[in-house]
């Protein structure tokens, strides 16, 4: 099936939910937690699920001989795209592929998380667009203790341990995104089988 067979569908597939007000963007640029650049050392205080978010991380992760539960990758990283080795390992097991506008959190990424999330297998979410929002759900809807790795340009990857508190302090920030909160939550914490 194509998402382009019934224009209906195709509008509510691409349903824009949250967008990242400017006044936000400076907030995002702090590290959510410790900043790693070895990803061996990182990978010692990972003992629950890994959902790393971007490509660079992702092939660190691979590269160091562990495959994220769940991948989001774009093909890009600052900006530019991703050089071709990095691009050939961490699509090739790319399983969903969604749309998600730069500096926007749509619901088919959403629903990819969530189902991501819920699979049995490692899920690799190919986003047509931009994933790096999507660390801010992922810490929300990720079980207690899961480690959710994103890249800090220049730095290294931030490892974030799950925890109430990161929870907390994620949802206060989504809540101060521009856009349909309410629809927003109901996709992010609601049944992982709604598509």
């Amino acid at each position: 099936m194509t998402r382009d067979d019934d224009r209906d569908a195709a509008s509510a597939d691409d349903e824009q939910l949250l967008v990242l007000p400017d006044d936000l963007r400076h907030e995002l640029k702090e590290p959510m937690g410790p900043i790693e650049t070895d990803a061996e050392r990182l990978l010692e205080a990972v003992d629950g699920p890994l959902i790393a978010v971007g490509d660079v991380v992702t092939y660190h992760l691979l590269e160091a001989g562990h495959q994220p539960d769940v991948a989001l990758v774009d093909g890009r990283t600052k900006r530019s795209a991703v050089d071709e080795e990095i691009r050939e390992v961490v699509t090739s097991g790319a399983s969903i592929e969604v749309r998600n506008p730069p500096a926007e959190l749509s619901a088919p990424v959403v629903r990819a998380l969530q189902r991501a999330l819920a699979a049995d297998e490692p899920t690799t979410i190919l986003v047509d667009g931009e994933e790096d929002l999507v660390a801010l759900p992922a810490i929300v809807a990720a079980p207690e203790g899961a480690s959710v790795v994103y890249g800090q340009p220049d730095e290294g990857m931030v490892h974030v341990k799950v925890a109430d508190d990161h929870r907390t302090e994620m949802r206060a920030l989504l809540e101060r995104f521009e856009g349909d909160t309410e629809r927003f939550w109901e996709l992010l914490e609601g049944s992982s089988d709604e598509e």
